[in-house]
């Protein structure tokens, strides 16, 4: 039978029940467990496809092409697993599923109502993604993660909630566990810790059939134990049940910190592991996982040299926006053995128009790219700040700095080589002019234009390495592999009738799609890293294992490449 573990938030959202979640993951991967997880958002939308960056933060792209909310990026990082569309629940997918059956007459004439129809779909579809196997082995996994997206007493989030209350008697009380994460703030000029938010998230919670088998407190310092003696008493937990969850240097040392906090003996009682059999392979492959995490941590605080990377964006307001580049940008700094610096600069922020409006602006933005040791131009959609992206392209490719471009930064190193190098003084992209007399990035034929969610080339995709490219930087970072699978999201492409006259100008389109005809990967001569890539190679990467190109970046940026 597979163990249930549901993680819910109290008090404000983005508290870290993604990376609490993705840390306990962590934690039951270290003892051999085979463990999957699912992100339940309560919000309309079917997916996360069309939401702004700047409102709900990166959108996530697994293997099958679904488009999902970040955390499923932590959880893939944390646990090594490749997961589909299906781990992502959202309120709009299960009205879509609930309306559809009583369309078919499913319900049989039924009046069709939140219970118990909603909430059976919702109970339902987490019990066939915890059938699901997610490795090789074919087996089902022993612990299904659930986090809870939200916070309890949500609108939105009630018919969830509701459905977890059931769902917990569905699976047995040996099988089903609650993490509550709440927020212990830190007020007034002596640093009081104020317990009043967690009491009022812990009956929240109870108010709605739910009991908390462990409250994790996020805290700015850690928790004082007359704090956690009172959470104890009030929140109706042994003092062992509630546990301290500072701020740390870095969320890889969180599952250190739970480990501390005594969470795997926890879970061991709580949910009787011990009674899963659990081979002597996968036990030596779990603790070699943890000595490894371990060592991680242990390095990342002995990191004292540093790369300085300016990452040139259209959506640097919120950083979650690029979570997925920052962390790949991480996974490589580590693997070098330096500290990142990021510098974030907002891609308008270096247009000849903010010299006008903003002249300090602009001077600091031109100053932060003018001193990396590496640019970085990620994706993204639209016009805003592409002017930006093109000089700071101009700017790595005339002055030798590594560049790396990723989707729109790949078209935007095009566009910047055609118009400097090719006399293509009006090269653009018809994203971004749909008139423009010189499209080097043209609109798929195939995609759609009437419909935008999920209707772009999304998903894992193979890139073939094209013959006479065995001396590029690119395809060694790869291993020398004839093609690599990586994941894709994008409308536009390089068009296909200017290749010939950018690779006579030194500008090389090293891979390639499986039919040849659409640009994936592009390379410049004699320049010690300039490098662009349709796909999103940041959707790959892994703490112990970066993303080659993400490695091949920061190596080029310390010169060791």
């Amino acid at each position: 039978m597979t163990k249930y573990i549901v993680v819910s938030g109290g008090v404000i959202s983005g508290i870290g029940k993604g990376v609490i979640a993705s840390s306990t993951g962590t934690l039951l991967k270290s003892l051999g467990l085979r463990v999957t997880a699912i992100k339940i958002d309560p919000y309309l939308n079917i997916d996360a496809g069309l939401m702004s960056p700047l409102d709900h933060g990166e959108v996530f792209v697994l293997n099958d092409g679904g488009e999902v909310d970040l955390d499923l990026g932590n959880y893939e990082r944390f646990l090594d697993v490749e997961l589909s569309r299906i781990n992502n629940i959202t309120t709009g997918k299960i009205y879509s599923e609930v309306i559809e059956k009583e369309r078919r007459g499913d319900y049989l004439g039924k009046t069709v109502q939140v219970v118990p129809h909603v909430t059976d779909a919702i109970q339902n579809w987490v019990e066939r993604v915890a059938a699901m196997p997610i490795d090789d082995s074919g087996e089902q996994p022993d612990v299904c993660i659930i986090e809870l997206g939200g916070t309890v007493g949500d609108i939105e989030s009630a018919p969830f909630v509701e459905a977890m209350r059931q769902f917990q008697f569905r699976v047995g009380h040996d099988n089903f566990c609650l993490i509550h994460v709440s927020l212990v703030p830190v007020v007034g000029s002596v640093g009081e810790q104020k317990t009043k938010p967690t009491q009022m998230s812990v009956r929240d919670l109870r108010g709605a059939g739910l009991s908390p088998d462990l409250i994790a407190c996020r805290s700015s310092t850690p928790l004082d134990e007359g704090v956690r003696g009172k959470i104890s008493m009030f929140c109706h937990v042994a003092p062992e049940q509630v546990l301290a969850v500072r701020d740390v240097s870095s969320v890889y040392h969180v599952p250190v910190l739970l480990r501390e906090n005594g969470v795997v003996d926890f879970f061991r009682k709580r949910l009787n592991l011990d009674n899963i059999k659990v081979s002597d392979e996968r036990r030596l492959v779990g603790k070699e996982l943890w000595d490894k995490w371990t060592a991680l941590t242990s390095s990342y605080e002995r990191l004292f040299d540093t790369v300085k990377i300016a990452l040139v964006g259209k959506y640097t307001d919120l950083h979650d926006s690029y979570i997925s580049v920052y962390k790949a940008l991480e996974h490589a700094s580590l693997g070098c053995r330096r500290k990142l610096e990021i510098k974030w600069i907002e891609a308008s922020d270096l247009e000849s128009e903010t010299l006008k409006t903003n002249p300090i602006k602009y001077h600091e933005s031109w100053q932060n790219l003018c001193s990396a040791d590496g640019i970085l131009v990620p994706g993204g959609f639209g016009g805003r700040g592409v002017e930006g992206m093109i000089m700071a392209a101009k700017w790595a490719r005339e002055n030798k700095i590594p560049y790396l471009g990723i989707c729109l930064g790949m078209q935007i190193a095009v566009i910047e080589f055609a118009r400097h190098m090719c006399g293509m003084k009006e090269a653009n992209s018809a994203e971004l002019d749909p008139d423009t007399p010189t499209p080097v990035v043209v609109y798929m034929p195939e995609i759609s234009k009437t419909h935008m969610g999920g209707t772009m080339r999304l998903g894992l995709r193979p890139t073939v390495f094209q013959p006479n490219t065995e001396t590029s930087k690119v395809r060694k970072l790869y291993n020398d592999l004839p093609s690599v699978d990586e994941r894709h999201r994008h409308r536009y492409e390089v068009n296909p009738e200017h290749v010939s006259t950018f690779e006579s100008n030194g500008l090389k389109f090293i891979g390639r799609d499986e039919t040849g005809e659409r640009m994936e990967i592009v390379e410049l001569d004699d320049h010690p890293f300039f490098v662009g890539c349709q796909y999103h190679p940041e959707y790959l990467t892994r703490p112990l294992k970066p993303a080659p190109l993400f490695h091949g970046l920061i190596a080029a940026s310390i010169g060791q490449l």
